[in-house]
């Protein structure tokens, strides 16, 4: 007797770090539906690191992001490339959950009768789509709304799940020498949403008294900050900001007692992996997109103003006027009791 055919379905979330690992329980929820499903994510090739490998997906199509510009052959050549691929195969089911032209510009070119996803989203999106859920709550947040579209497909989501053992990877030379570990996250590709480095620098100061060892974390773009903010600090503090890759910044989150972060993806990393995290908001809303799950802190000044959801901002208020003892106050929540208390 021949076997019926696997489902085919195509998860088209293509970007940003965070919003990938909030979507990952609708992965999870999926695959409990369909077990047999061969389920495929389209996603941008900076953020591909985060799901190769993961239990619950047969294949991760790394794509590069749409932005060519005059003169780019070879960004050219790798988008046809990308594009024939993608053409090749037909598909019982193609799920948006990224809701932008550059998701509408790969949920059109896929071969599918079925097309899912939310009405209503922005750049005229949901053209695409042969099924449209009714727009989504804009005050929601991000993991329960994509699990919403699961849960349309026939998914029951019980507790959001995050499986992330397939990204962790211990580095070289870390070593786990002094205190308990705090990771603090300074950077943030939005200006407004950066912390004073006076006041980082007194939050690493006073962890460091009280018997934590520090470490800032970042990217290489990020190492003029962390410098910055470790030179203002007496006692030592751990820099690996452009020293460690994905797999390692995971093994250090996970290994932490807590984060201190802006919002940004390696917040949501640590959330996802079980740290507590101690979340500085100015101009993007928590209840949105914050840490999600128990155990967190969201320190914020709630100005009028805010969430203004401005990259830039030529009064940042919001985060300039956060003083560091209402941040050590959320600190000392998550951590109590201290070390040697």
């Amino acid at each position: 007797m021949t076997p019926a055919p696997r489902t085919r379905i195509l998860i088209i979330k293509l970007s940003s770090f965070g919003d990938v690992i909030h979507a990952l329980p609708t992965l999870e929820a999926l695959r409990e539906a369909y077990p047999r499903a061969v389920i495929t994510w389209l996603v941008e090739e900076a953020f591909a690191p985060l799901l190769l490998g993961h239990p619950a997906l047969d294949r991760v199509w790394a794509v590069p992001r749409l932005r060519l510009r005059a003169g780019a052959t070879r960004e050219l050549a790798i988008l046809l490339g990308a594009v024939r691929r993608l053409r090749r195969e037909v598909f019982d089911l193609v799920v948006d959950l990224q809701g932008l032209l550059k998701s509408a510009f790969w949920t059109a070119l896929a071969r599918s009768s079925r097309k899912v996803g939310y009405d209503g989203t922005r750049e005229l999106s949901y053209l695409p789509l042969t099924e449209r859920l009714p727009p989504y709550d804009p005050e929601a947040h991000a993991v329960r709304r994509y699990l919403e579209v699961a849960r349309h497909l026939g998914a029951t989501p019980g507790e959001p799940r995050f499986r992330l053992g397939h990204l962790v990877q211990e580095p070289r030379g870390l070593g786990e020498k002094g205190g308990p570990l705090v990771v603090l996250h300074p950077g943030a590709r939005w200006p407004s949403k950066h912390w004073p480095v006076e006041h980082w620098a007194a939050l690493a100061a006073a962890l460091g008294h009280e018997g934590f060892r520090v470490a800032l974390t970042g990217s290489d773009a990020d190492r003029g900050l962390t410098q910055a903010i470790a030179s203002r600090v007496v006692d030592e503090v751990l820099d690996l900001a452009g020293r460690t890759d994905l797999g390692e910044l995971a093994w250090v989150l996970q290994r932490a007692r807590l984060m201190v972060s802006v919002d940004t993806g390696p917040m949501h990393l640590a959330a996802a992996l079980g740290t507590p995290v101690v979340a500085l908001f100015g101009p993007t809303a928590p209840w949105r997109t914050g840490p999600f799950g128990p155990g967190h802190e969201v320190v914020r000044l709630g100005l009028p103003c805010s969430p203004c959801l401005k990259r830039r901002c030529p009064e940042p208020r919001c985060l300039a006027e956060l003083p560091v003892a209402r941040v050590l106050l959320g600190v000392r929540k998550l951590l109590s009791p201290l070390p040697g208390t």
